[in-house]
């Protein structure tokens, strides 16, 4: 959805304020792509920061459909994002105006803007819980459901000419 701020951008102490449903229903990325299960509207205050700027306040919650990433359990992971950036008129050279979802015409994107929004803010590692396990490296059981019995003995490499003499039952 586009939102016009050329209003805003030029008159000054103008505030606008809107609610926005969010119409995206997967979020897609270098890490994958993760359906969209719940989302808030988008709640946003546009206020005049100067000629030709704008702040852009506000905030959505959304629900992801992701994995763990140690024992690959499904589950959901939610993000409570909340903003505050300050976005200027561009031309057609500068490159950011596409990276804050604002076009040329002085409209925001808010699709873009809330994309944009989740990639800062995604989470480094997603754990089912903060003591899990993960999987077992030998036979792929979840370790949180339980031990597998596996070897997972993992020799030093350093040791690794020395082991060589003792398996060849050389004399040291």
């Amino acid at each position: 959805m586009l939102i016009n701020l050329s209003n805003v951008l030029t008159s000054e102490g103008m505030q606008m304020t809107r609610e926005i449903p969010l119409e995206m229903r997967c979020f897609e990325s270098r890490m994958g792509s993760f359906a969209v299960t719940d989302a808030s509207c988008v709640s946003l205050v546009i206020t005049n920061a100067g000629p030709g700027k704008a702040r852009i306040e506000g905030g959505v919650k959304l629900t992801f459909r992701t994995n763990c990433d140690r024992c690959l359990t499904e589950m959901s992971t939610v993000l409570d994002l909340h903003f505050d950036r300050i976005v200027a008129v561009m031309t057609a050279e500068d490159e950011e105006a596409d990276e804050l979802g604002l076009t040329e015409e002085s409209q925001l994107d808010v699709e873009t803007f809330v994309h944009n929004e989740i990639l800062v803010n995604w989470p480094a590692k997603i754990l089912c819980r903060e003591d899990c396990r993960g999987i077992c490296p030998v036979c792929g059981q979840d370790l949180n459901q339980g031990s597998c019995g596996c070897d997972t003995f993992v020799p030093d490499p350093r040791m690794a000419v020395i082991q060589d003499i003792f398996n060849k039952k050389k004399e040291v």
